[in-house]
């Protein structure tokens, strides 16, 4: 399902994405086409596209063409899903130590749908940081790379 979201293939791209969407969650999805975990993440992205499409702009970001945003946002696991308002990097609690991505696939395509809501709502109200709606249980668990240092 990759083929029907929008790609970013430079770091131009995805800076042009992230200063002239506004109003609207901006949603990057950094991972590889070919990954199996991505491929399951993009179906649910490509499914709740348009009935979020006054709320968020989904876009896909390959980890190998923009390392630079790669290293930026420490991703260590593919996929990971980063979240934008007008400009501006949103923060989600997940429960787990990393609030700057979502790290893995979405269970279901209502958790995917709840969390946008939620940071829509968020930043709306100028919150820089919102609490996940999505269930512990669904939430994928991973170890810190760096934990400690």
């Amino acid at each position: 399902m990759s083929f029907l979201l929008p790609k970013l293939a430079s770091k131009k791209e995805v800076d042009q994405a992230i200063k002239s969407v506004a109003e609207r969650v901006l949603v990057l999805r950094f991972g590889r086409d070919e990954d199996l975990a991505c491929l399951q993440l993009d179906d649910i992205l490509a499914k709740t596209a348009h009935g979020l499409s006054k709320m968020a702009a989904i876009y896909l970001v390959d980890v190998n063409k923009v390392p630079v945003y790669t290293q930026y946002f420490d991703i260590s696991y593919i996929p990971s899903t980063v979240f934008f308002f007008n400009g501006q990097h949103m923060k989600v609690d997940y429960g787990s130590p990393d609030h700057t991505k979502f790290v893995g696939s979405f269970k279901t395509k209502q958790d995917f749908i709840d969390l946008i809501e939620v940071i829509y709502r968020g930043a709306m109200r100028g919150k820089l940081i919102v609490r996940s709606p999505i269930d512990p249980k669904n939430v994928p668990k991973y170890d810190l790379l760096y934990q400690g240092i």
